[in-house]
């Protein structure tokens, strides 16, 4: 399902680090990743990246509708380390949400396996017998006004999990397109930003953590 009226945020490119081996961009909400299905969604972070740094790799990707910290390696060797870092889930992310409704827990997880919804792709869906293992733990920040702030630590990466991971908890993430329903849908974007990065370089192995502040 790619979106009928793209209209991506035309905002400069935010750079959070640069050096000779990696870089570190804020993302806005609204912008793709990488190129969609058609010349109308050719505009990305990848290929706006790539303007400013031919040499840039794509390691991950946020959804469209999600902000914040993207990291690119500037050579294969670093898209490869940060490639594996990835998958051997070594990483540390961390993400900001408003969610619908007041939480009565402080902190819980989430351990909910997912597979894609095939009739109604991207759509992702909990499935007990053919899903793949999805962890997800939380904490409240705050709550109030009929909703709450909560930080969001998943373990795996799964495809919209923290999206269906707090639709299964009966708190929809605000403003998501997919998922939310009603009055929780009617926010000017999807109210999900990955606030920080913790990852080890590539030259040298040296733990660093990258960061930026929710813009909700």
């Amino acid at each position: 399902m790619q979106p009928l009226d793209y209209r991506p945020p035309q905002e400069p490119l935010d750079i959070l680090h640069q050096d000779h081996e990696i870089l570190l961009v804020n993302k806005p909400s609204g912008l793709l990743s990488v190129p969609g299905k058609g010349d109308h969604l050719s505009d990305c972070l990848i290929s706006r990246v790539k303007e400013a740094f031919p040499e840039a790799l794509l390691v991950h990707r946020l959804d469209m509708d999600t902000s914040g910290v993207m990291v690119f390696g500037l050579t294969p060797h670093a898209q490869r380390h940060l490639g594996l870092q990835f998958e051997k889930r070594q990483t540390k992310k961390t993400y900001v949400a408003r969610v619908w409704g007041e939480m009565a827990e402080k902190t819980g997880e989430v351990d909910l396996p997912l597979i894609v919804d095939w009739p109604n792709r991207p759509l992702q869906m909990v499935d007990h017998e053919n899903g793949k293992p999805a962890q997800t733990e939380w904490r409240v920040m705050r709550t109030g006004n009929g909703e709450t702030r909560v930080r969001l630590y998943p373990r795996t990466g799964r495809s919209h999990q923290l999206r269906v991971h707090m639709l299964a908890l009966g708190h929809p993430i605000l403003g998501d397109p997919f998922y939310a329903k009603g009055p929780a849908r009617d926010f000017p974007r999807l109210m999900l930003h990955a606030e920080s990065l913790r990852l080890r370089h590539p030259d040298g192995g040296k733990g660093m953590n990258f960061s930026v502040k929710a813009p909700f």
